[in-house]
């Protein structure tokens, strides 16, 4: 398993008029996990792209515990539990300042060809990082 962490200082305008983080800015909390996942591994989504992969999101799940609030700095725990194929698979834990557990989360994405858009297998040079990622 490999896992990573984030802190992100809630705003204001991700909240409600009750302070309370929308329940819509979580994905966004997500995808800033998965991309600080993927940077700390040597990857980034713009050199991927580049390279002719494209990784969109197939499948999104939440399960909200408590709420977040205004200001609150937030940590995202960003999990990778296996090695990728088609797809990769990330589960997220999102804890409050407190250590509170705010939400679980789940995303499958799916390797894509760039040019094509058909899918394809995880290419061997990313799939190398994480074996190594894995090993450590």
């Amino acid at each position: 398993m490999i896992i990573d962490e984030i802190q992100i200082r809630v705003r204001y305008g991700e909240t409600d008029q009750m302070g309370v983080v929308h329940h819509g800015n979580f994905d966004l909390y997500m995808e800033m996990g998965r991309t600080e996942w993927l940077r700390k591994l040597g990857l980034s989504y713009k050199e991927m792209e580049d390279q002719n992969v494209m990784l969109p999101v197939i499948s999104m799940s939440l399960n909200f515990k408590k709420s977040a609030y205004y200001d609150e700095v937030i940590k995202v725990k960003t999990y990778l539990k296996k090695l990728p194929s088609v797809k990769i698979e990330f589960d997220y834990e999102i804890y409050n300042e407190k250590e509170e557990l705010l939400v679980t989360s789940n995303t499958v994405l799916a390797f894509l060809d760039k040019q094509s858009r058909r899918p394809m297998k995880c290419p061997d040079h990313i799939l190398e990082k994480m074996k190594v990622a894995f090993k450590s």
